[in-house]
């Protein structure tokens, strides 16, 4: 198998946890043998710098003639006083649009490990496991008009039936493949483009008779979360709102630092960290990547079907958590403080055994 990936470090940490994905993606390319190329792009604040804007059509093409799409993490403060249009988020936006990729998957799961890092008490965030369908290129962040004057601001949320039908039937299709239940965020007892969704979900519903389907308003889904995550399968949600719940759910685990996410669409594929870009620890050795690559599992899940290679740098990642191992951000009193670097090297060092332990060989796919 030949693969390409565009690779898209982007500002603060993201070079730092993009050198930590690379490296695993080439142990796993050397068991498996594959063929793997990399192009490395300037994407956000690093694409201001250099070119005065966040995102060129340079690297656009190059993200088009990719198998899949690794992004670090993009913005500042550095360029936060720039206007919208020019800001790094601009353009990731502008990332997001052109490659198609209208669904966002963050999975919400709890390592056992790990259980004790989080806010909530461990008997609650026990079994959780969820996935958040957000999507990514509608409503309220793309709408028209938009804009501010000295009186008053305005934005519009607006869906149309296509953009909302795509992601339903994916969402139905994912509860079918998991646990068969699926919950519809929207806020339809105040917002007309709420009760259009919810219309258009119980539509699709009945092309799915086997999965149980609950409405839930995102303010009520938000304290469900922290409440009794266990309850959830598939949530599926719109832009602004995915937004928000996906990153509660992120909380819930102990740390952003910990969340991956796929951006998938009928052509491209994107896998990034949820995290930001943290310029506070840039350069100093101190990023978590587990995020990172959790990323680099989904992406060998979702666009190279590799499913067993997935699975191994997950347990890869939960043997180093077991083992004590922690970065500044999930750190707690009696486990091993180690850097970005110590941790990548870690996780890579049980990916390593653990093919050995399961004798995955060299063979071509």
């Amino acid at each position: 198998m030949n693969i390409k990936i565009a690779l898209l470090p982007g500002d603060g940490i993201g070079p730092e946890i993009m050198e930590s994905a690379v490296g695993l993606i080439k142990s796993i390319a050397d068991r498996y043998n594959l063929s793997i190329s990399f192009s490395e792009q300037l994407v956000g604040g690093a694409s201001i710098d250099e070119y005065g804007e966040p995102l060129t059509e340079q690297v656009l093409e190059e993200c088009y003639d990719a198998n899949a799409v690794l992004l670090g993490a993009v913005g500042g403060e550095k360029w936060e006083n720039l206007e919208h249009q020019k800001k790094p988020e601009a353009g990731l936006l502008k990332l997001r649009k052109s490659l198609g990729l209208f669904a966002n998957i963050r999975p919400a799961k709890i390592y056992p490990a790990f259980i004790d890092a989080s806010s909530l008490k461990a008997d609650v965030l026990s079994g959780t496991d969820f996935v958040v369908l957000r999507e990514l290129t509608g409503g309220i962040y793309f709408g028209e008009p938009r804009g501010y004057d000295e009186t008053h601001g305005w934005n519009t949320m607006s869906y149309t039936k296509d953009e909302v039908d795509r992601i339903v039937h994916m969402a139905f299709e994912m509860a079918k493949q998991r646990n068969g239940k699926l919950t519809s965020v929207d806020k339809a007892n105040v917002l007309e483009v709420s009760q259009f969704w919810r219309s258009r979900v119980n539509e699709i519903k009945e092309k799915f008779p086997e999965i149980t389907l609950q409405h839930m308003y995102v303010d009520n889904a938000s304290m469900q979360i922290v409440r009794d995550p266990t309850q959830f399968d598939v949530i599926v949600t719109g832009n602004m709102f995915g937004d928000i719940v996906s990153d509660i759910a992120g909380m819930i685990t102990g740390s952003l630092g910990m969340l991956p996410s796929a951006s998938l669409g009928d052509q491209y594929a994107l896998y990034e960290p949820v995290h930001g870009s943290a310029p506070d620890i840039a350069g100093k050795d101190m990023a978590n990547p587990i995020a990172m690559l959790s990323s680099v599992a989904m992406m060998f899940n979702h666009s190279f079907q590799m499913t067993q290679a997935a699975e191994i740098i997950e347990k890869a990642i939960e043997r180093s958590l077991e083992q004590g191992f922690r970065t500044q951000d999930i750190f707690s009193e009696g486990k091993e403080l180690v850097s970005c670097t110590k941790m990548s090297e870690i996780i890579l060092n049980n990916v390593e055994e653990i093919m050995n332990e399961e004798a995955i060989g060299v063979f071509t796919l």
